[in-house]
């Protein structure tokens, strides 16, 4: 007897992804990290309180086994603190995987685009396969030559009774180069930063920490170097980033730009451009002599004007800047308008929630296309 079956699909409710006790707490715990840091410590008594209060834990797993188990896996250490006594610390497998989770959380729609490296519109003997073909050229790579098509032009233009296959028959595939574009993400890491009961410097840590593993992951031929700015400015490493703190500090931006160029004049790269995150007007500027000139009030003309000097040098120089706002003030958005038009860069006015997605789409569109 013939059986019949019905085909089709078929719903159930969501079930969320079983996860053993460490991993859950493994999440949070890479969730507070930043929030305090880079402090074990303070982290680790941050979770104890969720748990308190959310219950994150039972008698057959605590806290004090997730410790155990960081250790054994390689997530923590012990270090030396300051005052010469013993402490615990993260370990560059845990700000790895700090990393990896902030370019989940920020970027995780990445799955749903195309591959890895974008192509430029000048076509060559590049890396990439368009799908179009031309004639061979003297100098063209043997292994770009399309034997299929070859043939057929051979077949078409000698026939088969005398098969040959001459110069003229040749074709090549297409290619695109993939274009190499070298970054510089400022960070403002003036006090404001944390002013106002807001916390702008960790979603900012997040992003740069996720913009460093896009690029490393899936742009490995790109360059990105992070700058941080007060008073002044200095370069950071990609690994320091989970335990960089806001200061007592000014906003000096111009020695921020001044850092951002100087240190993509060493880049080969043709495409170069500079992304900032700042939520505060510029305020300090450093003098020939070693001084500081100083002026939170308003905005100081002799500040901005070395401002809009430093926008319109990096354009000369080719280097777009990509200005993140976080603020909303009108007579700053006049100054970003104006420091945006010296540098014919661009600007967004934005607030926290959002930055990595429009940081993204910069990041992605600004390597579509050839700076030069």
């Amino acid at each position: 007897m013939e059986q019949h079956t019905k085909k089709g699909f078929f719903f159930k409710p969501f079930e969320a992804p079983l996860l053993s006790p460490f991993d859950k707490l493994f999440g949070i715990f890479k969730e507070l990290i930043p929030h305090t840091s880079g402090d074990f410590d303070e982290a680790i008594d941050w979770l104890r309180q969720l748990d308190e209060e959310y219950k994150l834990t039972d008698a057959a797993y605590t806290i004090d086994d997730f410790i155990e188990d960081l250790k054994k896996k390689g997530y923590i250490r012990e270090v030396l603190k300051d005052d010469g006594t013993s402490g615990t610390g993260i370990t560059a497998k845990t700000e790895r995987a700090i990393r990896q989770q902030a370019l989940d959380q920020i970027f995780g729609n990445l799955n749903k685009s195309g591959r890895g490296n974008h192509s430029t519109k000048y076509s060559s003997s590049g890396d990439e396969l368009t799908g179009e073909f031309r004639a061979y050229a003297f100098g063209d790579a043997l292994d770009s030559i399309s034997v299929t098509e070859s043939l057929r032009n051979a077949q078409i233009n000698n026939g088969m009774d005398q098969f040959q296959l001459t110069e003229n028959d040749l074709v090549v595939e297409d290619a695109q180069y993939k274009a190499q574009m070298s970054t510089i993400l400022m960070i403002d890491i003036s006090h404001s930063m944390i002013l106002y009961g807001e916390d702008r410097i960790t979603p900012a840590k997040k992003v740069a920490m996720a913009l460093a593993e896009l690029i490393t992951t899936r742009y490995p031929k790109d360059t990105l170097d992070i700058l941080v700015f007060g008073n002044d400015a200095w370069p950071i490493a990609i690994k320091d980033l989970p335990y960089l703190r806001v200061g007592p500090y000014h906003t000096n931006t111009v020695a921020g730009l001044q850092l951002a160029m100087d240190m993509l004049r060493r880049k080969r790269n043709t495409n170069k451009q500079i992304f900032m995150i700042t939520d505060g007007k510029p305020s300090c500027v450093r003098e020939k002599d070693g001084t500081y000139y100083m002026n939170s009030n308003g905005l100081d003309e002799y500040i901005t004007e070395q401002c809009y000097n430093q926008a319109a040098q990096a354009r000369k120089l080719h280097i777009p800047i990509t200005t993140f706002m976080i603020a909303s003030d009108p007579y700053l958005q006049q100054f970003v308008n104006k420091f945006t038009e010296a540098n014919q860069g661009k600007a967004f006015y934005t607030g926290l929630k959002g930055l990595g997605e429009m940081i993204f789409e910069d990041y992605e569109t600004n390597r579509k296309k050839k700076i030069n």
